[in-house]
């Protein structure tokens, strides 16, 4: 039984890594997950309470920064909500087109949304590139945060 749960355990930090990139997934409260089950798993020996809410701060962090990165490049521009919601259209839609979709899809979602408002193509160009902007270094820092809470993880279960 034990070994099972600590197969669930790796299954949803390994999920919630992939889940980072994904928007379909929630990476970071799935890492977290995986790595309270595996300190409930142990007893919190190696992996204690406080060490438990510092990840737990980490993953609050990571989901914040998912939605604050694409709203402040979005507002930095001056665009809209309506691109805002058109890049988050295009990042689902970019999972079902490859790599390049997902890189880029979210650009074209954001320029879509601005220009149904604002029917300015140059204007739709800046608001989707901006907003594309935040989504990317959003992306980034969520990653950088997540993979540091997983080496925080090995770093307590091997040391």
């Amino acid at each position: 039984m034990t070994a099972m749960l600590w197969i669930a355990a790796i299954v949803l930090i390994v999920i919630g890594v992939a889940g980072t990139v994904l928007p379909a997934l929630p990476g970071a409260i799935l890492v977290f997950g995986g790595i309270a089950l595996a300190a409930w798993i142990d007893d919190f020996a190696r992996i204690p309470v406080w060490l438990l809410l510092l990840l737990a701060a980490l993953t609050a962090m990571a989901t914040a920064v998912d939605y604050v990165a694409a709203a402040l490049g979005a507002k930095r521009a001056g665009a809209s909500r309506q691109a805002i919601i058109g890049a988050a259209i295009g990042t689902v839609a970019g999972i079902f087109s490859g790599l390049w979709g997902l890189l880029f899809m979210p650009l074209v979602g954001a320029a879509i949304g601005e220009y149904l408002v604002q029917r300015d193509v140059r204007r739709a160009g800046e608001a989707g590139i901006a907003t594309w902007i935040g989504l990317l270094l959003g992306t980034v820092a969520k990653v950088a945060i997540v993979l540091t809470m997983v080496g925080i993880f090995v770093f307590a279960l091997f040391v």
